[in-house]
């Protein structure tokens, strides 16, 4: 089936003149007119450099316009764009570059020493913040240019999954999975043209790609792209935006709801505060209620879309934890190790189907297999379902801990260790041991100034944790470990936790 519509080239058409595209760092400011024109430019550019379809075009580079001018020339000449997480480290970079083998790089000069180590070829890459860029610019485009033929099962971006369980992972993005996950959330989330996001989450992730600039932008809404979160510059951002629906990770959440800013500054125009990329402390919750905010927790995963669900913002507070019912066009199955539904209140493996969902991993069939069976997308998350029908993410199927026979669920302890007052972040992971098989393994960190022993932390799980769920180790440590998109790394915790072994008491 040919996909016949550049639902860009359609959007510039409908509103032309209206704001499509802010950068809040320069204070620059696109239309849909004008960044419809600077992709059909980079389109033409790149057809010139030898990009055909099916090729790879990669970026490095903060959140700016150039995600946009690439993502959108290649949907119109068949070709796949790679955006890179800048924070990884060399090797890592260069082990993608070489998984992925990009025709082009483009890149920002904050960069230009790493691009120099793991690329190196001058004539395959462009400093997208330099002269030589803005310059394409200049050249208008024919109307009349020839246009690609593109599949709707072709290939439009492929997102490199963080790897930390082994090599990171490329998933390959059709045109129709990223358009269905669009409208799906438009029609679900009841977004419009006068929504207006600020992306903070980074571009090169689906969080900040997919899950709602994307789709506001079909909607035809308005796009603020930011760099460098501080609760201060946030709040201002939201205000000076009119900032309607906001997506933060729960790292963010945590450090705005603690600021003085957020407390004294009112919010007149957001209509929403999402989560995502990790289960959000129920604490968040009530910050957000005192403030007379509405907060909602999302689930997502590259390989999904990332959008999955969806809860009104009035029912939230009353499902505290739940991700809501399944969107428009999803369908959604909890399966046991048979691969049997399992009923309401029990927990089993999250399994996903729909128009929205990734091809493939990129050169890696036997991954594709185990994820992909028979139309269905296995998340290896756990999750369980209230008889309401709404849904609640429990945990990493790798991460529950067998301990005496009895399976926990490190999100439920992680839960009531963080509304201890004096705790700000916990993570839980099982431990091997000869006796009990694995043994419930906590890591807290404390508000700043709080002072919290292991037996105390323990006597505030006593007070509602069954007796096989209280941590019989605890750590308390001064910074938690982060994954380079903000998820708390448990592989990192382990590994700390071996090399300083307590005794069990």
């Amino acid at each position: 089936m040919r996909w016949e519509l550049d639902w860009l080239e359609s959007r510039a058409g409908l509103t032309p003149d209206a704001a499509a595209i802010a950068d809040a760092g320069t204070d620059q400011e696109w239309s849909f007119r004008e960044v419809n024109d600077r992709a059909k430019a980079i389109a033409v550019w790149l057809g010139e450099k030898g990009v055909q379809k099916g090729d790879r075009v990669a970026l490095l580079a903060p959140n700016g316009i150039s995600y946009f001018d690439l993502l959108f020339a290649c949907g119109k000449i068949g070709a796949i764009f790679v955006p890179l997480n800048w924070r990884l480290s060399l090797d890592e970079l260069a082990y993608i570059i070489k998984d992925c083998e990009p025709r082009l790089l483009g890149f920002h000069s904050n960069f230009t020493k790493v691009v120099t180590m793991i690329w190196g070829q001058e004539d395959r890459c462009i400093q997208i913040n330099g002269s030589r860029y803005a310059q394409l610019f200049d050249v208008k485009v024919s109307q009349d240019a020839e246009k690609a033929t593109v599949e709707e099962e072709d290939p439009l971006a492929m997102i490199y999954t963080g790897g930390t369980t082994g090599k990171p992972k490329g998933a390959v993005l059709s045109h129709r999975a990223i358009v269905w996950n669009s409208l799906s959330t438009i029609a679900s989330w009841n977004l419009t043209n006068e929504d207006t996001t600020v992306t903070y989450l980074p571009l090169f992730h689906t969080g900040g790609l997919n899950a709602l600039s994307i789709p506001i932008l079909m909607a035809g809404g308005k796009v603020v792209l930011a760099n460098e979160f501080t609760p201060e510059k946030a709040i201002e951002n939201l205000i000076r935006y009119k900032s309607s629906i906001v997506l933060l990770v729960p790292t963010m959440h945590h450090m705005l709801v603690k600021s003085q800013q957020f407390l004294e500054t009112e919010l007149p125009d957001i209509k929403l505060f999402l989560s995502g990329g990790a289960p959000c402390p129920l604490e968040i919750y009530e910050a957000y209620k005192q403030k007379g905010l509405c907060f909602k927790e999302g689930y997502g995963l590259t390989e999904a879309g990332p959008n999955n669900f969806y809860i009104d913002p009035s029912e939230a507070d009353v499902k505290r934890g739940s991700v809501g019912k399944p969107m428009l066009f999803h369908n959604i199955r909890i399966l046991d190790e048979d691969g049997q539904e399992v009923g309401a209140g029990e927990v089993g493996e999250l399994a996903i189907k729909g128009n929205h969902a990734f091809s493939y991993y990129w050169k890696k069939e036997k991954a594709t297999n185990d994820t992909l069976k028979d139309g269905w997308l296995y998340t290896g998350d756990l999750a369980k379902r209230d008889r309401d029908g709404y849904y609640y993410i429990v945990g990493r199927k790798k991460e529950m801990i067998i301990t005496g026979g009895e399976n926990v669920y490190p999100l439920e302890i992680e839960h009531w260790l963080c509304s201890h007052p004096s705790i700000r972040e916990a993570a839980v992971v099982g431990m091997p041991d000869e006796k009990w098989g694995e043994v419930v393994t906590a890591f807290i960190v404390l508000e700043e100034g709080a002072v919290l022993s292991e037996q105390e932390a323990k006597m505030h799980c006593r007070q509602k944790l069954a007796g096989y769920k209280i941590p019989k180790v605890i750590y308390i440590i001064g910074q938690m470990p982060k994954t380079h998109v903000g998820k708390i790394d448990k592989k990192r915790l382990k590994e700390m936790a071996g090399k300083n072994q307590k005794t069990i008491s």
